[in-house]
């Protein structure tokens, strides 16, 4: 009963999206995450604690449908050895497309789909989620502080105060990061919760920061790829610009003369 109650309220909790303005209990702070900014980056521990958060906690009613397996072992992510990531797959039983039957999961295998049909895929979740928004069409805000989609699931999992509301036979839990300011999902993380095996904090601040940043990574997990492009297009216009100037310039620079004259 406390499984359905969990995925019915995180689906409430996460399918609203963040409002601007600070109405009722809403309040998303800015983080500072390590991938942030033009040279930010995935931290690889940090993505791997993120994973075992996931795996722990939330994936008993959240599926990642568009998030494969294998990718768990690439560059710029969690990067686990291959023969980790062939043991990760094989806890998930999967319906093979050929035959029809149960098999093991291989790394070729998506995550599974959410368990529950309330429950929202949280594959692009930390995309979905705007908790910041600047003057209207501008994007300025954005450009300066990120979307806040990592920003608002660590909020939403670190905003319990403790109070709680019986409501129509249904228990409410006051988050500070929700909209109205009251949630039906009770807290999903504590202290302690999670063991980390190279002994990182486990408190919930610290487990909520590393499952918004597995998330950000599961919904962008090209990001380190497309910082690296956009450094080096923005160099090579750079050098670009200043040849097209001196170009310009050796080329009227005889005219000039000849006006001057």
């Amino acid at each position: 009963m406390r499984t359905l109650t969990l995925a019915a309220a995180s689906a409430l909790a996460l399918a609203m999206p963040a409002a601007a303005a600070e109405t009722g209990g809403h309040h998303i702070e800015d983080w500072s995450f390590s991938f942030e900014g033009p040279f930010g980056k995935f931290d690889e521990h940090q993505l791997q604690r993120g994973l075992q958060v996931y795996t722990e906690v939330c994936a008993a009613c959240h599926g990642m449908k568009f998030v494969p397996i294998r990718s768990l072992a690439d560059e710029g992510g969690p990067h686990l050895p291959e023969d980790q990531v062939r043991a990760y797959a094989t806890q998930f039983t999967v319906v093979d497309a050929e035959t029809g039957e149960d098999r093991e999961g291989v790394p070729a295998d998506h995550f599974p789909h959410s368990s529950l049909p309330n429950a929202p895929d949280l594959s692009l979740m930390a995309k979905g989620r705007a908790a910041f928004h600047g003057p209207y069409g501008t994007g300025i805000s954005q450009l300066l502080r990120g979307i806040g989609g990592p920003e608002y699931i660590h909020a939403i999992l670190t905003g319990y105060t403790g109070e709680t509301m019986d409501q129509a036979g249904t228990t409410f839990y006051e988050n500070h990061a929700f909209s109205t300011g009251w949630i039906a999902m009770p807290p999903p993380l504590t202290d302690g919760q999670v063991e980390y095996a190279d002994g990182s904090p486990n408190d919930v601040s610290h487990m909520a920061e590393d499952v918004a940043t597995f998330l950000m990574w599961a919904a962008e997990p090209k990001m380190m790829a497309r910082k690296q492009v956009g450094f080096v297009a923005v160099l090579f216009l750079g050098l670009l610009s200043v040849l097209l100037y001196l170009t310009n310039k050796k080329i009227w620079a005889p005219l000039k003369h000849k006006r001057q004259a």
